[in-house]
């Protein structure tokens, strides 16, 4: 069965009792057992619950893993996974990180003895100059955001797999729908959930999928122990995203692309970090290893003056930090998702005062180059009146 036919039927079957299409919210915490020594598979909701678990084995065979966990939030998805580590591991990652993941890395994992070094993970010689006896993992932004860096999956996961490592892949920008970093060899994939695969900017989850029956039993036990699971109303929420990202991730694709060749012929803007552009460093890994790109880009003003009008003249678009909604919306990752990586590992990616970020919805392409070319020439009339 196609992707989008099995998206459009989550949950759809799974209540046989009364044939209801849209699965059911079970917000019971407890569960009746029928005697001693018997369990009806559900005994008490954090460490299982009839929506959530429907959520889970839908993400697990559109990730084509074995087991999925729902979780809280995406970061409460990436503690989860870390938690697999302990005093003196050490993990190999991306160097254009998500700020969130850096501060969790560097703030917390470092009290438990959890080290991490960041590389180009395209690099493999960079990367093999960091693998101690120590380092237990590779984990991987593909797109990174913000500046939309692409690592070969396939060539990294094998890498590691040689060296007895597990690779972990970020996946959230492009969804199961375009990219399955397990078939490329990957051990777990974990997504900010709140993105595009809720895609409505109402609801906060994290998904984790691995690949194993060793390693998926070790997450069932941390993701109960932690306990920062999904509650039965935000899995039917992100349930009911899920529905439509065929559709929805289609209709990104071809927005992000209309604006960014926009702005890449604007007088304003130095450069456009897309991976759907032919210029694009990763082009032809992403083209290889992906059906198709991500609606989120950054751009690069040739002159920081212009970033506050912008921000202020834009009209349709929402000045908001946040990504993969159906409502566009643009952040500056210097001071809002970025602002926890140190000055000067921003300033040697590229993360710097001129840098947007741009997370392109699903309103009509004309629209949005409308809004960006009002503010624009809205930006250069107060620059060159000031």
């Amino acid at each position: 069965m196609k992707i989008e036919s099995r998206l459009a039927q989550i949950g759809s079957t799974k209540e046989p009792k009364t044939g209801a299409v849209s699965f059911p919210i079970y917000h019971s915490t407890a569960f009746r057992h029928p005697k001693l020594g018997e369990s009806t598979g559900f005994d008490y909701t954090r460490t299982k619950n009839p929506t959530r678990s429907v959520l889970e084995e839908a993400a697990a065979q559109l990730e084509s893993g074995d087991a999925a966990f729902a979780c809280s939030s995406g970061m409460a998805a990436l503690q989860t996974v870390f938690s697999l580590f302990g005093q003196g591991d050490h993990l190999i990652v991306s160097l254009d990180l998500y700020g969130g993941t850096y501060r969790l890395l560097e703030r917390i994992m470092t009290r438990f003895g959890v080290t991490a070094s960041y590389v180009d993970t395209n690099d493999l010689d960079g990367i093999s100059e960091l693998c101690t006896p120590q380092t237990k993992a590779v984990l991987i932004e593909t797109p990174t955001n913000p500046l939309m860096m692409i690592t070969d999956i396939e060539r990294v996961s094998a890498w590691a797999k040689s060296k007895g490592l597990l690779t972990i892949v970020d996946n959230t920008l492009l969804t199961p729908f375009f990219q399955r970093p397990i078939e490329l060899g990957a051990d777990i994939v974990v997504h900010s959930a709140t993105k595009y695969l809720g895609g409505h900017n109402d609801v906060l989850a994290g998904l984790i999928v691995t690949k194993g029956k060793e390693l998926s039993e070790e997450m069932a036990f941390l993701h109960n122990s932690i306990g920062a699971v999904l509650g039965p109303q935000d899995s039917w929420l992100l349930m009911r995203g899920m529905k439509t990202l065929a559709l929805r991730m289609e209709r990104h694709q071809y927005n992000a692309t209309r604006v960014s060749e926009y702005l890449m012929s604007h007088e304003a803007v130095e450069e456009v970090f897309y991976p759907a552009l032919p210029h694009h460093p990763g082009h032809d890994v992403q083209n290889r290893q992906s059906s198709g790109n991500t609606g989120i880009f950054s751009f690069k003003l040739k002159d920081a003056r212009y970033v506050e009008p912008i921000l202020r003249h834009i009209q349709l678009i929402a000045f908001a930090e946040s990504l993969g909604g159906v409502e566009s919306l643009m952040t500056y990752p210097a001071v809002q998702t970025h602002a926890d990586i140190p000055l000067e590992i921003r300033q040697k990616i590229g993360v710097d005062d001129r840098l947007l970020r741009f997370s392109v919805g699903i309103e009509h392409a004309d629209d949005l180059i409308a809004d960006l070319e009002q503010a624009l020439a809205a930006a250069k009339r107060e620059i060159e009146e000031a």
